[in-house]
């Protein structure tokens, strides 16, 4: 007797997923431009419009895609008092992380002492004042300016902050209108799924930007540059490794119970997209996607990714605090432990106010020293050539930390589904790479209000 399986016909090979050749074209594309940025450094720095246009690219998609995900997530929860508690604990989580990589930094760079030795001449001097921006917020411009001028301004400025104020504004509306807010819910709905698909088409530029963003760095820093200052490169970079797997890993394991070497492999084109870029802007809506793909609630996604990226800023700590310490050594005038501590409680404050400035990190340091210890400002020009290889450092940490909080405030807020979790990182359930979108989690059932189906939704998606 022939048996049902015998009979049963073969299921059809699963297809490659064509994004696969995007990403290994964007490996190739990050080999060429160092290749070409070391052969032809002239020609190499011209290619830079290429890479910044690519970002912009990526950073028109941010603002819509922060809207929309705020508002169905916080919309979508009966209970606004849970999306207040995200926010808390996201806040103070991100305070106390900003702490612990400031006092990494600090350890690291007073054993290495990379300033020690180095001469600074009057063109770095220079260069040091130049990066001071004249146009550098305290804090209290920096909170008054999370208000835009308009609703419809707060999508036209590079402003995140301000973008997450009128989304949370709008969710809230809609949660307290109750059913006659769904239809507006469904058709934010639907400019999501629309502004995905958008930023998938953006996604096939990659390799072209990552040439021209590589090349470009490697061109105008050169070798030079990097020969004279390894040891702080090194130990930077070191740094950072020994934060993400050490301090970011252990949390990991003991609050969520996950391994940070899987969670980080299903982020790996994200990883490789901000290595290519030196932006961890570019990767922030793919962010978004993947973590609420993963099984964290909405709500928890759109309120921890928008606003770590201003304020959970762990490669930026630890990048000034090095860095003010090899200025200082540099200069001639080690600070003590005591002058050490206030310089960089006042650069953990500074920095909160240039998030969303490009080349923070770099703008932030010069503008925090100019106002709390001028004569370091001399020093800064020595970093100057090698800021864009670290800036790569620094995105590659800020965006570790950001997705390992989320997970851990999922956690911590019972808004992640973990058998989802499990299954996702295991690979039985593959992200949608063309849509960015996950149509069939909306999150914890219970945390949601029951939406009645449209009759024509599935012809339409069918269309």
């Amino acid at each position: 007797m022939t048996s049902a399986a015998d009979t049963a016909p073969a299921a059809p090979k699963a297809k490659r997923d064509r994004t696969h050749y995007l990403y290994i074209a964007v490996i190739i594309a990050v080999a060429a431009g160092i290749a070409v940025g070391l052969a032809a450094p002239d020609f190499a720095v011209g290619l830079k419009p290429i890479g910044t246009g690519f970002v912009a690219l990526i950073k028109m998609m941010i603002s819509p895609i922060i809207f929309c995900t705020i508002v169905l997530g916080i919309g979508s929860v009966r209970k606004a008092a849970k999306v207040g508690a995200v926010g808390g604990i996201a806040l103070s989580y991100f305070m106390v992380m900003s702490l612990v990589a400031l006092g990494i930094g600090l350890v690291v760079g007073n054993i290495l002492e990379p300033g020690t030795g180095l001469a600074v001449t009057d063109a770095i001097k220079d260069a040091g004042h130049a990066q001071v921006d004249a146009e550098a917020k305290d804090t209290t411009e920096f909170l008054l300016g999370i208000i835009p001028t308009t609703i419809v301004s707060a999508f036209t400025n590079e402003s995140v902050l301000q973008t997450l104020l009128i989304a949370l504004l709008a969710g809230f509306a809609l949660q307290g209108m109750g059913s006659a807010g769904q239809p507006i819910l469904r058709g934010i709905e639907h400019i999501q799924r629309l502004v995905f698909r958008i930023l998938a088409m953006v996604m096939w530029a990659a390799p072209i930007g990552a040439f021209g963003a590589i090349a470009a760095v490697t061109g105008s820093a050169g070798l030079d540059a990097l020969k004279s200052l390894a040891v702080l490169m090194l130990g930077f970079y070191v740094t950072c490794f020994l934060f993400v797997f050490i301090v970011l890993g252990i949390l990991l394991r003991v609050v969520s119970g996950l391994n940070v070497f899987t969670l980080f492999k299903y982020l790996g084109r994200e990883f490789l997209l901000i290595l290519s870029t030196s932006s961890s802007e570019s990767a922030l809506p793919r962010l978004i996607a993947k973590m609420e793909h993963l099984g964290v609630s909405k709500p928890v996604v759109g309120i921890t990714v928008p606003t770590g990226y201003s304020f959970n800023l762990d490669g930026t700590m630890i990048y000034m605090t090095m860095a003010s310490l090899f200025i200082a050594d540099a200069l001639g005038t080690p600070m003590s432990i005591g002058e050490q501590i206030p310089l960089l409680l006042f650069l953990l404050v500074a920095s909160k106010g240039a998030a969303g400035v490009t080349g923070a990190g770099l703008a932030t340091l010069a503008g925090g020293l100019q106002s709390h210890k001028p004569a370091l400002v001399d020093g800064i020009g020595l970093i100057v050539g090698i800021d864009r290889f670290m800036s790569e450092a620094r995105a590659l940490t800020n965006f570790a930390g950001n997705a390992v909080a989320t997970v851990l405030i999922g956690t911590w807020t019972k808004e992640i589904d973990k058998e989802r979790v499990n299954q996702v990182l295991a690979g039985q359930l593959p992200f949608d790479e063309k849509t960015l979108l996950d149509d069939a989690h909306g999150g914890p059932a219970e945390d949601h209000v029951e939406v009645p189906e449209q009759g024509g939704e599935k012809e339409l998606a069918k269309a």
